[in-house]
């Protein structure tokens, strides 16, 4: 899918137009053009080493199946960034987020991506509301999106905290094999988030303090702001990360006290019987003269001993506060 939309210097107001006029649009030096290809077909790939003209390399990046480092290179006349955008319902056991590729320029502002995101859905839809987004330049556009790209971070560290929660009372209450599973899931995307979280960082701090000539000093201030909220995010991701670590330590401690509790009670069943079962070895031998071997009441007798012994034991342990 190809979306196009231009706000020519003259009039002032932005309009949709059609990829064959892409060509003229660009020949307006102090216009906008917005161009977003979500899924493109080769066709439309084209694009941008045809009518952009963008580096091998850059749009080798955007065609990788893979998912690419978050980083930003400086080719003179555009700057090419990758940021990672998270899904909507990103949920724990199914780390992802959406890579998407940006292309900016002087009066140019392209984006790839292979799925729909949402925080430039939201964008998109803004600048035809409000006329600012579009009419500072290419670099507010692009402060624009990657401001909503962090600030959607919030909303799913808020999720995961409760997630978090609810593992942490689940580890008091009543842990099991389902518990451990859960707080390794949170576990894996916290760590997943601060792989992708921390590289997206050091992008927004080299926006912010002037490193290239394409953006200029009034735009470092909205860039640092950016910047301040992506260091905001890490840091609750880091208090997370925080949070189930010592969920895991909680988690195996229980498990420990448990498995100590079981290990006593089994002692102390060994410890009681063992008397017992010395009793019964003894008058198990297959001596001849035994003398209690016929007596009338020998049986009795012998069970009574080792219910005395027995309980002697239980007593005596309790005391002990051993039981």
């Amino acid at each position: 899918m190809v979306r196009v939309y231009y706000r020519p210097s003259k009039t002032g107001a932005g309009k949709k137009v059609k990829d064959s006029q892409i060509r003229a649009c660009l020949r307006d030096k102090q216009g906008l053009l917005w161009l977003d290809l979500e899924d493109p077909s080769p066709h439309e790939v084209a694009i941008l080493s045809e009518v952009f003209r963008f580096h091998p390399l850059a749009i080798e990046d955007c065609l990788s199946p893979e998912l690419q480092h978050p980083k930003i290179d400086d080719y003179e006349d555009y700057l090419f960034l990758i940021f990672h955008a998270v899904l909507p319902d990103f949920p724990l056991d199914i780390t992802d987020t959406v890579e998407l590729n940006i292309f900016v320029g002087r009066n140019f502002l392209v984006t790839y991506h292979r799925t729909a995101v949402q925080s430039l859905s939201r964008v998109w839809e803004r600048k035809e509301r409000d006329e600012r987004v579009m009419s500072r330049g290419s670099h507010f556009l692009l402060y624009t999106l990657l401001d909503t790209l962090v600030d959607d971070y919030l909303p799913i560290l808020d999720q995961m905290d409760d997630i978090i929660d609810g593992i942490e009372h689940e580890v008091f209450r009543n842990p099991t094999q389902e518990t451990l599973s859960r707080i390794f899931s949170a576990k894996r995307d916290t760590l997943y988030l601060r792989r992708v979280l921390a590289p997206q960082r050091e992008v927004l701090l080299r926006l912010s303090r002037g490193e290239f000539a394409l953006i200029k000093e009034p735009a470092y201030i909205y860039f640092r702001d950016v910047y301040d909220h992506m260091v905001r995010v890490i840091d609750a991701n880091d208090a997370l990360r925080d949070l189930v670590n010592g969920a895991l330590d909680t988690y195996l401690s229980v498990f420990s006290n448990r498995l100590n509790e079981v290990m006593k009670t089994l002692t102390i069943v060994a410890t009681v019987i063992l008397p017992l079962s010395l009793i019964a070895g003894i008058y198990g031998m297959n001596f001849q003269f035994m003398p209690e071997l016929t007596w009338r009441y020998g049986y009795f007798v012998v069970l009574g001993i080792m219910l005395i012994v027995a309980g002697g034991m239980f007593i005596y342990f309790r005391r002990r506060g051993w039981l």
